[in-house]
């Protein structure tokens, strides 16, 4: 585990750019960025927003973890309509993975959201849409393998329970009122759909 730590890649937000305050941290929510996989660029995109909007943690497609700010600090990154929405930032931990997430497929061909192909090999397909939508970008092994051991970390460092919780596919009360666990922001919010039932991801958060 140490060595994993040590290889973490400090990519620091400005201090103004994300809130210092340490709060009880009960959640880790995990994200995907609609995006490449440059994960430096993902968190230079937050360095102008007045919202303070950001993650601690973003995990590139080859598997390297990029830190923003500490765990124990925290940004906007829900954005639910619910009045505690404050609450459940201050009291979550984010995970962005790099992938495009949702695709569309028109000719024999998948695009990105911004009109770029992507290979065959990446993409996983639903027999059943997820969240209006059956084509994704796969979260890959290696992002996964780095995912898996950042978990374990910050569930053992917050005491956040590591119970893989089904529910998380969908709108989730146990999210919404800040239960303990580890959700998606599918689990907040119906309008979005980071992250998608990929069986690997599944496969890590029931092995954690």
């Amino acid at each position: 585990m140490n060595q994993f730590l040590n290889q973490i890649i400090d990519c620091p937000l400005p201090d103004d750019q994300y809130y210092k305050d340490v709060y009880n941290k009960r959640q880790i929510v995990i994200h995907h960025t609609v995006s490449n996989g440059n994960a430096k660029n993902v968190i230079s995109s937050w360095q102008k927003t007045k919202e303070k909007v950001g993650v601690a943690f973003v995990i590139d497609r080859e598997g390297k973890v990029h830190k923003a700010f500490s765990s124990a600090h925290w940004a906007h990154h829900l954005g639910t309509k619910e009045i505690n929405n404050t609450i459940l930032n201050k009291q979550s931990i984010g995970i962005e993975l790099c992938s495009w997430g949702a695709l569309t497929f028109k000719n024999g061909i998948y695009y990105n959201v911004a009109k770029e192909e992507i290979p065959k090999s990446e993409v996983i397909t639903y027999v059943y849409p997820f969240r209006e939508n059956r084509y994704f970008q796969k979260y890959t092994d290696k992002q996964l393998e780095s995912l898996k051991l950042l978990l374990q970390y910050l569930c053992e460092t917050y005491n956040i329970p590591k119970t893989y919780i089904p529910e998380m596919w969908e709108i989730s009360k146990s999210a919404l009122r800040g239960d303990k666990g580890i959700f998606t922001h599918v689990s907040y919010r119906k309008d979005k759909s980071d992250c998608h039932p990929q069986k690997e991801l599944v496969e890590v958060l029931k092995s954690l």
